[in-house]
């Protein structure tokens, strides 16, 4: 049975951005004669890889908005100073979903796949609106 993480997004203001930065980060590792792949350090690892790699995503939360996902590739094993992590390699497409509000919280969450927001699936759904006011309608049940 398929399940997911819901990350956190820290610092970007948006979706754009995250993107942006994603890209940018791509572009550095092929210049460095890297592999370019997203990988996301973080200091634990999740339990339910199995689940996680049947066709999870990791959900990006930014500024209180659960608002796109990508798929997990890989859950690597890392060492950071020394000390254990888990690298989650990213699938590169980042997917818009229909946003859902979503406390803040540290670390990641599991998120099952049934309480998984859809995917946007177009104009109809307000991805043409700036991701502020897309937000606002959709605390609003408009969108």
């Amino acid at each position: 049975m398929t399940v997911h993480l819901v990350k956190l997004s820290v610092g970007p203001e948006n979706l754009a951005e995250l993107a942006a930065w994603q890209k940018h980060r791509l572009k550095e590792l092929k210049a460095k004669g890297r592999k370019p792949e997203l990988i996301h350090v973080t200091r634990q690892t999740p339990k339910r890889a199995e689940e996680l790699l049947d066709g999870g995503s990791i959900y990006w939360v930014i500024k209180g908005w659960i608002v796109a996902r990508q798929k997990l590739v890989e859950l690597r094993a890392m060492k950071v100073k020394g000390v254990p992590h888990c690298g989650l390699v990213l699938g590169r497409k980042l997917v818009t979903v229909q946003p859902r509000q979503r406390r803040p919280f540290q670390g990641w969450r599991y998120l099952d796949a049934k309480d998984a927001p859809p995917d946007s699936a177009g104009p109809a759904d307000g991805d043409d609106l700036p991701p502020e006011l897309r937000q606002e309608l959709a605390m609003l049940g408009l969108v």
